[in-house]
């Protein structure tokens, strides 16, 4: 993928002040006197974003979508600390202004937030943050948030950790809601064929109902269910939460793949080859397209299909040396070869992700609907490369 480099970082404390005990005790979104910030993360390498002056896309677009992809992709973690604009400016060349408009489009997406004084930090999803106590249903129910913050302490002094405790509690209530519960996929529709992918993929991991539905429908399904969990992309995550929220239905964001391994495959492929891409997904089209000129620049003639559009398709198969594709397209390019077979001069290389969702949210949404943990496939297994 993309070159790391790691950069010395000075981070200053105040010695005297030492309040990890207390954030121990009180989730981050609990009110107390003490109005303590959220625990952030420093951070501890940077991307090496690469912006192409010489694109018709805008350099402030090609920033973007490379810090939307590292956030997608769980490179930058929630609570992680992006560079400052100083340290942008000095990688990217643009300007510290133009930078400054690109954490504000991110934040405006839901995606950041500003901490004044400290930095601009990837935004935590509720279910990562903790649970608020002065929701409406505490506000109703006091002696609830009372008892709930009791049992809270009696666990913690047991020898449990927070981490655990929620742990156990998320699974418990999971474990009685399974026989009624169902899990959507959502997406917007203009992407649906993203959600396909997410579908496919916990179809075969998890052993409960999953439904896709587009985001504009959203609504209207979950006023008629009495429960289920929401799963989509980070890239659609508040749009998601904004629907469900009021319905007291969570949502859990799934990370997708980051493609490293195809991108090094990219970054070894002769000048002036043609590379293919085939999803079902505009948008992965899309965002691959963007890394791949800002990896090659033109050094590359990229050609994009979806599967749907079988001129398109056709056009990609005759012309490109290496295709990349995702699982649920392998087997329309391959009939797609196989019909153009005696027009060929050359068989091209099928380069096969075998994964949307990366490796270890299958693992964390199994563990947060109370259906355990499935052990993840070795690293080397995450591609698959093959010879039409």
């Amino acid at each position: 993928m993309m070159a790391w480099a790691r950069l010395p970082v000075a981070i200053k404390t105040k010695p005297s002040m030492n309040l990890s005990p207390v954030r121990a005790v009180l989730s981050p979104g609990m009110k107390s006197g003490l109005n303590l910030p959220t625990p952030r993360l420093p951070f501890p390498k940077m991307l090496q974003f690469q912006i192409q002056n010489d694109s018709e896309i805008p350099a402030s677009k090609q920033l973007f979508d490379q810090i939307r992809f590292a956030i997608a992709s769980r490179q930058y973690h929630p609570g992680h600390r992006l560079p400052s604009t100083r340290q942008l400016a000095m990688m990217t060349g643009l300007h510290r202004n133009t930078i400054s408009k690109v954490y504000q489009n991110l934040e405006d997406a839901g995606l950041v937030e500003s901490i004044a004084g400290s930095g601009i930090y990837v935004k935590a999803p509720s279910t990562e943050e903790g649970m608020i106590l002065d929701g409406p249903l505490f506000r109703e129910y006091p002696e609830a948030s009372q008892l709930i913050q009791k049992t809270i302490d009696e666990l913690l002094g047991q020898g449990l950790n927070l981490s655990q405790v929620k742990e156990l509690c998320l699974e418990t209530i999971d474990w009685r809601l399974r026989s009624t519960a169902r899990v959507l996929v959502t997406v917007p529709q203009r992407d649906i064929g993203a959600g396909q992918l997410i579908l496919n993929e916990l179809e075969q991991a998890l052993v409960i109902p999953v439904q896709l539905v587009p985001m504009e429908t959203l609504k209207q399904t979950l006023s008629e269910l009495p429960s289920g969990t929401v799963v989509t992309s980070r890239y659609f995550l508040a749009e998601a939460e904004s629907i469900a929220t009021p319905y007291d239905v969570r949502v859990i964001p799934v990370d997708i793949y980051d493609y490293s391994k195809e991108l090094e495959l990219v970054k070894a492929l002769p000048e002036n080859s043609c590379l293919g891409i085939v999803s079902l997904s505009p948008g992965i089209l899309t965002i691959a397209e963007i890394l791949i000129h800002s990896l090659r620049g033109e050094s590359l003639f990229l050609k994009s299909a979806l599967v749907s559009d079988p001129q398109k398709l056709r056009s990609l198969v005759r012309t490109a040396r290496t295709i990349i594709t995702d699982p649920a397209s392998e087997p329309i390019v391959r009939q797609a070869i196989e019909a153009e077979r005696h027009d060929l001069i050359r068989m091209p290389e099928i380069i096969c992700s075998e994964h949307y969702i990366g490796e270890k949210s299958i693992a964390i949404l199994k563990r947060e609907l109370g259906l355990g943990e499935e052990e993840t496939e070795e690293e080397g297994k995450s591609t698959k490369v093959a010879t039409a």
